[in-house]
């Protein structure tokens, strides 16, 4: 595999990614975060990170949309909920192991 090929592997895997997320609207970015250690937010941040270490200019807010499939705040107005107190321990509890 050349380096073109991989590069279009990588972005094809990120844009279905984005897109399985997408269909998953139901799972909070707290519950990836949980689970996973990362959300929706941190794909929005390498996303402006990739595009600063390319020179392209794209702001935090654009980022967010190519993830969101829209702009950031009405993601949240129209799909996260209020996290619960369990989610909100489960958070505490892999930011501060015992």
């Amino acid at each position: 595999m050349d380096k073109q090929q991989q590069t279009e592997l990588e972005a094809a895997a990120f844009r279905r990614l984005v897109k399985h997320l997408d269909g998953r609207k139901d799972v909070q970015n707290i519950d990836l975060m949980i689970l996973a250690g990362f959300c929706r937010n941190c794909l929005s941040k390498w996303y402006k990170a990739a595009a600063d270490e390319q020179n392209v200019d794209i702001s935090y807010e654009d980022a967010c949309e190519q993830v969101y499939g829209m702009p950031y705040a009405e993601w949240k107005a129209n799909h996260q909920q209020k996290a619960t107190p369990e989610q909100l321990a489960a958070f505490d509890k892999i930011k501060k192991p015992e």
